[in-house]
């Protein structure tokens, strides 16, 4: 028996979540970790029906910055994203939520020109902050999600 408490929604998404811990015994579907790192941390997670993508930076598969502006270190993260998206079965038309950090707002106009190249319709949900970034970069994604299993 399931309880729902007072002022939940009960839509279909949390139905759907219900039925599988009914069809896997009850016990909720395990973590699946994707990919590797020289950091401790998974290039993306499926956690159910969520796929969530640590933060991408401009780093081409030789582990080394790309050379350029912000229109070169966004499409690079971009395509990190969307490498980390495939190792657990998803593409960009599956994410609904992008977190965005930008090391100089002044960037945000090339940066959103990309961008929508990227998403060209139905565009996920989406923030994006001006941030000091942890390495000598313009930009830093991260990504989640939606493809039920």
């Amino acid at each position: 028996m399931t309880i729902v408490p007072i002022g939940v929604n009960v839509d279909a998404s949390w139905r759907a979540m219900v039925s599988r811990r009914v069809i896997t015994g009850g016990h909720p579907l395990p973590k699946q970790c994707f990919g590797t790192s020289h950091v401790p941390l998974s290039p993306a997670v499926r956690a159910g029906d969520f796929v969530y993508v640590s933060g991408q930076v401009p780093v081409g598969s030789d582990g080394i910055v790309v050379k350029g502006g912000i229109t070169e270190q966004t499409e690079q993260v971009l395509s990190n994203v969307k490498v980390a998206l495939a190792l657990a079965g998803c593409t960009l038309d599956d994410v609904v939520k992008t977190t965005v950090w930008l090391e100089d707002a002044r960037d945000f106009g090339a940066f959103n020109a990309v961008y929508a190249r990227h998403f060209p319709k139905n565009p996920p949900a989406r923030t994006t902050v001006e941030s000091r970034l942890m390495i000598d970069i313009k930009i830093e994604v991260e990504a989640v999600a939606y493809r039920p299993v």
